[in-house]
C-alpha cells in the first residue's frame, strides 16, 4: 500500500500577493493596537517588501521595530480582529493560480499543507480558508493573554524543513512523492526536503537557485477573491503553469526573520 503524501506551500508572495500580516496594518490601526504612525511605518514595510529590496540592517530595523510594537497586545482582541476583517484583507490577494493548485492536489488525495513564518494568529484563518489540512506558523509567547514580544516557535528557513519532516513522520507522508512551493530563497531547505520542488514568483537568488537545479518555475499573477471560489474555472494545470518546457522552470511578521529578505 503506498504512503500518502502532501503539499506544502508557503504563504506570503506564494498564496498570496503581499505579506500576509502587514495587510492587517489598517485594521490593526483601526482596532485600537497601532497608531497612525505605527501603521505607516508597516505600510513603508510592506512596500520593501513588494519590491524585494531590502538588505539586512533593513530588514533588522523593522524587525525590531515589528517586535516591539506586537508586546503587549491583547491575543483575543488580534484574533477577534483577524476573524472581523479577514475576507475583506485577504480575498483580493489570493492568487487564482494557487488556490486552482491546491484544489488539484486535493483531488489528488494529498494533503495540503501551510508553512509560514509569519504568526499563527494570521496563518491559522488564510489556512481554514483555503481548506489547507494543517498549518506551520511561528507562534509568539503569551504571558496573561497578552504578546510577550517573545517568540515561543520560529518557523523560519531550515525550521521550516525540519518542521515538515516531523510531520512527514507523524502523518507517514512519503516526502519524495510530496509537493513543495516557495518564493524565497531562504525556503531552499523546505523545497529540497520534497522530490517535487517548485519555486513560485522567485526572488532572484531562488531563481538562480532553480535553474542551477533544474526546478520548475511558476508564476502567479491573478489575485482572486475567495468568495468567488466555487465558481472559479478550472485553472491551469500544474503541467500548464510550469515554465520553460522541459527546463520548467511561503511582514512584517509577528517579531520577524533575523536575516529574512521575505518570505512567508
Amino acid at each position: 500500500m503506498s504512503r500518502p503524501s502532501a503539499a506544502f506551500f508557503d504563504l506570503d508572495k506564494t498564496i498570496i500577493a503581499r505579506s500576509s500580516t502587514l495587510a492587517f496594518s489598517r485594521p490593526f490601526q483601526a482596532g485600537g493596537l497601532i497608531t497612525r504612525r505605527a501603521m505607516l511605518r508597516s505600510a513603508y514595510a510592506q512596500f520593501v517588501y513588494a519590491v524585494g529590496g531590502a538588505d539586512h540592517d533593513q530588514m533588522e530595523k523593522m524587525r525590531q521595530f515589528m517586535s516591539q510594537l506586537c508586546a503587549g497586545w491583547d491575543v483575543a482582541t488580534v484574533r477577534e480582529i483577524v476573524a472581523d476583517t479577514l475576507h475583506n484583507v485577504v480575498d483580493p490577494l489570493v492568487y487564482a493560480e494557487a488556490v486552482s493548485l491546491i484544489d488539484e492536489h486535493k483531488r489528488e488525495g494529498r494533503d495540503v499543507v501551510i508553512v509560514s513564518t509569519s504568526g499563527s494568529e494570521v496563518v491559522e484563518p488564510i489556512g481554514a480558508m483555503l481548506g489547507a489540512d494543517r498549518v506551520v506558523a511561528t507562534r509568539l509567547k503569551i504571558v496573561d493573554g497578552k504578546y510577550s514580544g517573545e517568540i515561543e516557535y520560529y518557523a523560519y528557513a531550515e525550521e521550516k524543513a525540519n518542521a515538515i519532516r516531523r510531520l512527514a513522520e507523524e502523518m507517514g507522508y512519503d516526502l519524495d512523492e510530496s509537493f513543495a512551493y516557495s518564493d524565497s530563497v531562504t525556503d531552499v531547505h523546505m523545497l529540497e526536503a520534497v522530490g517535487h520542488p517548485y519555486a513560485v514568483n522567485p526572488d532572484k537568488q531562488l531563481r538562480r537557485t532553480a535553474v542551477e537545479r533544474g526546478w520548475p518555475v511558476l508564476v502567479f499573477n491573478r489575485p482572486v477573491a475567495l468568495r468567488s471560489r466555487a465558481s472559479l474555472p478550472q485553472g491551469p494545470t500544474l503541467a500548464a503553469l510550469a515554465v520553460g518546457g522541459a527546463f520548467a522552470v511561503g511582514g512584517y511578521v509577528w517579531a520577524n526573520a533575523r536575516k529574512r529578505p521575505h518570505s512567508g
